[in-house]
Protein backbone atom coordinates (compact mmCIF):
# COMPACT_ATOMS: atom_id res chain seq x y z
CA UNK A 1 0.00 0.00 0.00
CA UNK A 2 0.99 3.71 -0.74
CA UNK A 3 1.12 6.94 1.16
CA UNK A 4 -2.30 7.70 -0.14
CA UNK A 5 -3.93 4.73 0.23
CA UNK A 6 -3.21 5.00 3.86
CA UNK A 7 -4.23 8.55 4.09
CA UNK A 8 -7.62 7.51 2.57
CA UNK A 9 -8.15 4.30 4.90
CA UNK A 10 -7.03 6.08 7.87
CA UNK A 11 -9.33 9.49 6.92
CA UNK A 12 -12.15 7.38 6.14
CA UNK A 13 -11.83 5.41 9.47
CA UNK A 14 -11.75 8.93 11.20
CA UNK A 15 -15.26 10.12 9.76
CA UNK A 16 -16.45 6.75 10.67
CA UNK A 17 -15.51 7.56 14.34
CA UNK A 18 -16.93 10.80 13.70
CA UNK A 19 -20.09 10.03 12.53
CA UNK A 20 -20.13 7.84 15.80
CA UNK A 21 -19.56 10.64 18.04
CA UNK A 22 -22.32 12.56 16.08
CA UNK A 23 -24.79 9.56 16.73
CA UNK A 24 -24.27 9.95 20.26
CA UNK A 25 -24.40 13.40 20.80
CA UNK A 26 -26.34 15.07 18.73
CA UNK A 27 -30.25 14.44 18.54
CA UNK A 28 -31.68 13.24 15.30
CA UNK A 29 -28.59 11.23 13.58
CA UNK A 30 -29.46 7.84 14.14
CA UNK A 31 -26.18 5.38 12.67
CA UNK A 32 -27.11 1.45 13.03
CA UNK A 33 -23.57 -0.01 13.58
CA UNK A 34 -19.99 0.45 12.96
CA UNK A 35 -20.39 -1.02 9.41
CA UNK A 36 -22.75 1.86 8.72
CA UNK A 37 -20.47 4.31 9.58
CA UNK A 38 -17.68 2.85 7.49
CA UNK A 39 -20.41 2.88 4.51
CA UNK A 40 -21.40 6.40 5.36
CA UNK A 41 -17.89 7.52 5.19
CA UNK A 42 -16.99 6.33 2.40
CA UNK A 43 -20.21 7.87 0.72
CA UNK A 44 -19.80 11.29 2.56
CA UNK A 45 -15.89 11.36 1.24
CA UNK A 46 -17.67 11.17 -2.40
CA UNK A 47 -20.05 13.60 -1.79
CA UNK A 48 -17.65 16.19 -0.32
CA UNK A 49 -15.73 15.30 -3.07
CA UNK A 50 -18.06 15.07 -6.41
CA UNK A 51 -21.12 17.31 -5.32
CA UNK A 52 -20.20 19.67 -2.40
CA UNK A 53 -17.80 21.45 -4.60
CA UNK A 54 -21.12 22.26 -7.32
CA UNK A 55 -23.42 22.95 -4.60
CA UNK A 56 -20.69 25.58 -2.69
CA UNK A 57 -19.87 27.32 -6.15
CA UNK A 58 -23.90 27.67 -6.92
CA UNK A 59 -24.50 28.64 -3.80
CA UNK A 60 -21.57 31.31 -4.01
CA UNK A 61 -23.31 34.58 -3.81
CA UNK A 62 -26.08 33.87 -0.95
CA UNK A 63 -22.85 32.10 1.01
CA UNK A 64 -21.20 35.93 0.22
CA UNK A 65 -24.84 37.32 1.42
CA UNK A 66 -24.50 35.35 4.97
CA UNK A 67 -20.92 36.05 5.54
CA UNK A 68 -20.39 31.99 4.98
CA UNK A 69 -23.13 31.02 7.40
CA UNK A 70 -24.93 29.19 4.04
CA UNK A 71 -22.33 26.52 3.89
CA UNK A 72 -23.68 25.03 7.54
CA UNK A 73 -26.37 24.65 4.50
CA UNK A 74 -24.62 23.04 2.40
CA UNK A 75 -22.56 20.83 4.47
CA UNK A 76 -25.68 19.91 5.77
CA UNK A 77 -27.53 18.72 2.54
CA UNK A 78 -24.29 16.69 1.92
CA UNK A 79 -25.25 14.44 4.75
CA UNK A 80 -28.59 14.40 4.04
CA UNK A 81 -27.97 13.05 0.64
CA UNK A 82 -25.43 10.67 2.39
CA UNK A 83 -28.14 9.64 4.84
CA UNK A 84 -30.18 8.96 1.93
CA UNK A 85 -28.05 6.66 0.12
CA UNK A 86 -26.67 4.80 3.32
CA UNK A 87 -29.18 2.32 4.82
CA UNK A 88 -29.00 2.37 8.47
CA UNK A 89 -27.88 5.91 8.61
CA UNK A 90 -30.64 8.39 9.16
CA UNK A 91 -30.98 12.28 9.59
CA UNK A 92 -33.97 13.66 11.63
CA UNK A 93 -34.79 17.37 11.84
CA UNK A 94 -33.00 20.50 11.46
CA UNK A 95 -30.83 20.20 14.54
CA UNK A 96 -29.14 17.24 13.17
CA UNK A 97 -28.86 18.98 9.57
CA UNK A 98 -26.94 21.93 11.31
CA UNK A 99 -25.46 20.81 14.29
CA UNK A 100 -24.48 17.48 12.94
CA UNK A 101 -22.05 18.55 10.08
CA UNK A 102 -19.80 20.76 12.24
CA UNK A 103 -20.12 18.31 15.26
CA UNK A 104 -18.64 15.73 12.64
CA UNK A 105 -16.10 18.36 11.13
CA UNK A 106 -14.85 18.96 14.95
CA UNK A 107 -14.59 15.04 15.70
CA UNK A 108 -12.92 13.91 12.04
CA UNK A 109 -10.74 16.77 12.43
CA UNK A 110 -9.59 16.04 16.02
CA UNK A 111 -9.34 12.31 15.34
CA UNK A 112 -7.07 12.73 12.15
CA UNK A 113 -5.06 14.88 14.61
CA UNK A 114 -4.39 12.06 16.44
CA UNK A 115 -3.57 9.53 14.28
CA UNK A 116 -1.27 11.86 12.60
CA UNK A 117 0.36 12.44 15.93
CA UNK A 118 0.60 9.02 16.66
CA UNK A 119 2.15 8.59 13.33
CA UNK A 120 -0.99 5.59 12.42
CA UNK A 121 -0.95 5.42 8.69
CA UNK A 122 3.10 6.00 8.67
CA UNK A 123 3.52 2.59 11.41
CA UNK A 124 1.79 0.43 8.96
CA UNK A 125 3.85 1.66 5.89
CA UNK A 126 6.99 0.88 8.55
CA UNK A 127 5.76 -2.29 9.33
CA UNK A 128 4.94 -3.55 5.54
CA UNK A 129 8.31 -1.98 4.29
CA UNK A 130 10.10 -3.83 7.85
CA UNK A 131 8.08 -7.18 6.42
CA UNK A 132 9.11 -6.89 2.89
CA UNK A 133 13.05 -6.42 3.98
CA UNK A 134 13.01 -9.00 6.23
CA UNK A 135 11.50 -11.57 3.68
CA UNK A 136 14.04 -10.30 0.41
CA UNK A 137 17.04 -10.95 3.45
CA UNK A 138 15.75 -14.12 4.74
CA UNK A 139 17.97 -16.99 3.45
CA UNK A 140 14.97 -18.86 2.71
CA UNK A 141 14.20 -16.06 -0.36
CA UNK A 142 14.13 -17.74 -3.56
CA UNK A 143 13.92 -16.09 -6.53
CA UNK A 144 11.06 -17.31 -9.64
CA UNK A 145 13.33 -19.85 -10.86
CA UNK A 146 14.22 -21.60 -7.93
CA UNK A 147 10.35 -21.83 -6.98
CA UNK A 148 10.01 -23.41 -10.64
CA UNK A 149 13.31 -25.71 -9.97
CA UNK A 150 11.28 -26.99 -6.75
CA UNK A 151 7.58 -27.17 -8.32
CA UNK A 152 9.46 -29.25 -11.30
CA UNK A 153 11.58 -31.73 -8.49
CA UNK A 154 7.55 -32.05 -6.33
CA UNK A 155 6.40 -33.33 -9.69
CA UNK A 156 9.02 -35.35 -11.40
CA UNK A 157 7.80 -39.08 -11.88
CA UNK A 158 8.64 -41.47 -9.39
CA UNK A 159 11.53 -44.12 -8.96
CA UNK A 160 14.10 -40.82 -11.18
CA UNK A 161 16.45 -39.14 -9.11
CA UNK A 162 15.69 -36.03 -7.73
CA UNK A 163 18.94 -34.93 -6.80
CA UNK A 164 19.53 -32.29 -9.45
CA UNK A 165 17.31 -30.67 -12.40
CA UNK A 166 18.81 -28.50 -14.72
Amino acid sequence: MNNNTIAYLVTTLATALGLLVIDTVVPGVDIANFPAALIAAVVIGGINSTIRPVLSILSLPINFLSLGLFSLVVNGVCLWLAALIVPGFAIHGIIAFILGPVILSFASTFLNNYFDEKKIGQSVLNTEATAEKKIAQSPLATSPSDIIVERKIEQSPAGTSNTEIS
